[in-house]
């Protein structure tokens, strides 16, 4: 039996700002709805999107906690009505739209995995978001294939680490980008076959020059702004540009004759304002294709350092300072 409390601790954002109006406080345990599993949370991953919350610039949508925290991993000890598969006192992670750092969560059922036997909470609080995410854009939409090559920006974030492990797991060839020698080092590790460090090289000159100037298949993007039109030139021949962040800024000039002569395609997306069952057949691709790479340790989630829930304002610094190779975790100080 799983005693559940009335009230938890859960990190509010007080105000649009810096990582110190993450504030600790105490709101009711959430009870799960139709279609609903409630977690206790042990772990929970920090991803870029909250620190754009934090910020202001990416509002929770509609029916979403404000709590901040989009994975989680911990044990289930409420079931809502009409969920089949899970049974309280299951060990799961989960994608979730809001409210992962808190003690307790609630998460669509549809939207939980189990956690891999060779896994712990911390790791598998790192899985959901970054591997869902690179799995929907470098393998849905990007279409990678074995033995086609993709072009990785930002290599040591946790989508980046995610996504040079899964794309050398199945086969393709992975060249990355970041910002120091000793990041570059740490993406040859993950699997990288060559790393630039965008601070010393042209990435593009360097793509080029490792793909005897017939470019990459697949560009996975963070930044946006300048690196769009930069992208297009590091593009082979039908090439695919999946951009899934604006770090660098929501608009570029691009000359389209590129597109059209190389016959390119572009697209991108989010996956927070996605469906429930969006989600949920996503989950379950992933399930399939990606859980046995990590049963089997072919790929893992690289953790980068843990810190207590209440810390959350430190983590969030670290990420902000883009010290980290690989995921920031909270922990509740369970198990």
């Amino acid at each position: 039996m799983h005693d559940v409390p009335s009230e938890m601790t859960a990190i509010e954002i007080t105000e649009p700002g810096g990582p110190e109006v993450l504030r600790a406080t105490r709101r009711p345990v959430p009870d799960p709805a139709r279609g609903e599993v409630l977690i206790q949370v042990e772990a929970a991953g920090v991803n870029r999107p909250d620190v754009m919350q934090r910020r202001g610039q990416y509002p929770p949508p509609p029916g979403a906690s404000d709590i901040p925290g989009l994975e989680i991993a911990g044990t289930i000890v409420r079931v809502g009505p009409s969920v089949t598969r899970w049974r309280v006192g299951d060990r799961v992670c989960a994608l979730v739209a809001g409210g992962g750092y808190a003690e307790y969560c609630i998460a669509p059922a549809p939207q939980c995995l189990p956690i891999p036997a060779n896994l712990d909470a911390v790791s598998a609080a790192a899985i959901p978001e970054t591997f869902f995410t690179v799995w929907t854009n470098v393998f849905q939409r990007g279409a990678l294939k074995p033995g086609e090559r993709l072009l990785v920006h930002g290599g040591t974030s946790g989508i980046g680490t995610t996504a040079i492990q899964l794309a050398h797991a199945l086969e393709s060839i992975v060249y990355a980008t970041a910002g120091t020698d000793a990041k570059c080092a740490a993406c040859r590790r993950l699997g990288a076959a060559a790393a630039i460090n965008y601070r010393e090289a042209d990435f593009v000159q360097a793509v080029r020059r490792e793909t005897n100037n017939s470019g990459v298949d697949v560009v996975l993007d963070i930044m946006g702004g300048d690196y769009f039109p930069r992208n297009l030139e590091c593009l082979a021949v039908n090439g695919r540009l999946v951009q899934i962040g604006l770090l660098g800024g929501a608009r570029s000039a691009v000359d389209l004759r590129r597109v059209m002569q190389s016959r390119l395609t572009i697209t991108g997306s989010t996956l927070r304002t996605r469906t429930v069952e969006e989600k949920g057949a996503l989950a379950g691709e992933v399930e399939t294709q990606v859980w046995p790479l990590l049963s089997a340790g072919r790929v893992a989630p690289v953790i980068d350092r843990t810190f207590a829930l209440t810390a959350a304002s430190a983590a969030h610094q670290r990420m902000e300072d883009s010290e980290h190779i690989g995921k920031l975790v909270l922990t509740t100080g369970g198990r």
